[in-house]
């Protein structure tokens, strides 16, 4: 998939159904040997990016891709923690 098509994804969390943001808001952590993306990280909203209070979702927490949303499962406790 093309990264300008996933960038207009809304990400979705399955546990909760909340809409944590866009992926084309977000930072992408990429593998540097692989290319593959690791990890997303979403700024809360109306925090301004890099303030410490991330939400980090690792790639592995990606359930489905679809036409306009993806959808992660991110339990509460895991959603409030600060990134470090």
């Amino acid at each position: 998939m093309e990264l300008s098509r996933l960038s207009r994804k809304e990400i979705i969390n399955l546990h909760d159904g909340a809409r944590l943001g866009f992926v084309g808001d977000s930072d992408l952590i990429i593998d540097d040997e692989t290319g593959s993306i690791k990890s997303i990280i979403i700024s809360p909203k109306g925090m301004k990016p890099r303030s410490g209070r991330e939400l980090v979702i690792p790639w592995t927490s990606i359930k489905k891709i679809g036409d306009e949303v993806m959808i992660v499962d991110i339990s509460p406790e895991r959603s409030s923690r600060k990134h470090t």
